[in-house]
């Protein structure tokens, strides 16, 4: 009996499969929800605070937003992810959504740091150019992309990518795409057999954990929950959202990472527990990817924020407390000047 889940035959990377040429894909509409769904929650936020912004203001920004996003999430994931150097050795390819024989791919390989990066510059260029207040407009951000992210990952789902690593959960499931691993190595022939996929063939496909849905769950459900019913509401200072987003996701994600096969090309970056491990097992935390040092980053980053902030916000009080005192006195002096004559 298999004690796994078959990959649904059903689930098609393609909306509409008529036009191979452009094929019109689930991934990409994911993103549109998501950018859809973070303006709704950003706009609900502006309104609420009654903020005297048009909806020309907020589009543009998000429009600088979104730019950086695509631009940042393509540059990360073709330099910094493809250790073959392709890319750099043909930079025009970058932003190139065709192969080099004619087919049209779109954009594969956009990274969610790189993405990151990208919103950071192209909000704040945005909000220095149109004197913006940017802790503002970044904590409303922060606490509304959550829940648009949840889509990205539910993209990467149906498109039977970045899945988690080789396990014997009963969730655990059989990605068609994943790699077919050699049934002669001793823990894939015991895990075939537990799993009830044991075979004649030298190759087996694992079930796997469905790490795209851990992270649709925890790293935008779960978060956008916290941060907008509990984050949000708390009376602190600018800059606190935007720093426990990134401080929380990035904590949030350095686990889920665990669970997440990293890519074949890099495989772990850092092997302080066991530098023979195979990448599509989990044996050691003391092994991390590239993903668990660039959250590593994250976490450091935005702790580093809100401190920062907190400091700042307390050094701003000071200074308007000092400016009230002082007219204080010069206006008591001018009423002692005033009594004189």
């Amino acid at each position: 009996m298999l004690a796994a889940i078959e990959f649904p035959s059903w689930i098609r990377p393609e909306i509409l499969p008529f036009f191979p040429q452009f094929p019109l894909r689930w991934y990409g509409l994911m993103y549109l929800v998501a950018f859809g769904i973070t303006y709704l929650l950003f706009r609900y936020q502006v309104k609420e605070r009654k903020l005297e912004f048009s909806d020309d203001d907020i589009a543009n920004f998000f429009l600088a937003c979104i730019l950086g996003l695509i631009l940042g999430a393509r540059l990360f994931g073709t330099l910094l992810y493809d250790p073959t150097g392709y890319y750099w050795t043909k930079p025009w390819l970058v932003f190139w959504p065709f192969a080099e024989s004619g087919q049209f791919t779109g954009f594969r390989g956009m990274s969610y740091h790189g993405g990151f990066v990208g919103v950071v510059i192209g909000g704040l260029v945005y909000s220095r150019r149109g004197k913006l207040d940017f802790w503002n407009w970044a904590d409303m951000m922060a606490v509304s992309v959550p829940l648009g992210y949840t889509f990205g990952r539910l993209g990467n789902f149906i498109n039977g990518e970045l899945w988690g690593k080789v396990s014997t959960a009963p969730w655990a499931i059989i990605f068609p795409d994943a790699q077919r691993l050699p049934f002669s190595i001793p823990w894939v022939r015991e895990i075939a057999e537990r799993t009830g996929l044991a075979t004649d063939s030298a190759m087996v496909n694992l079930a796997r954990h469905p790490s795209q849905l851990y992270e649709a769950l925890f790293e935008g459900v779960v978060l956008w929950l916290v941060l907008w019913f509990i984050v949000r509401r708390m009376k602190g200072f600018k800059g606190l959202a935007t720093g426990a987003y990134i401080a929380s996701y990035g904590f949030v994600r350095f686990f889920i990472e665990y669970f997440r096969e990293p890519d074949a090309d890099l495989g772990y970056i850092i092997t302080w527990g066991d530098p023979e491990a195979s990448i599509h097992l989990f044996t050691t935390p003391w092994n991390f990817s590239m993903g668990q040092i660039l959250c590593a980053l994250m976490v450091a980053a935005g702790i580093g924020l809100i401190l920062f902030r907190r400091h700042s916000a307390y050094q701003e009080q000071s200074l308007l407390a000092a400016a009230r005192n002082e007219r204080s006195k010069i206006d008591s002096a001018k009423r002692r000047l005033r009594k004189a004559k």
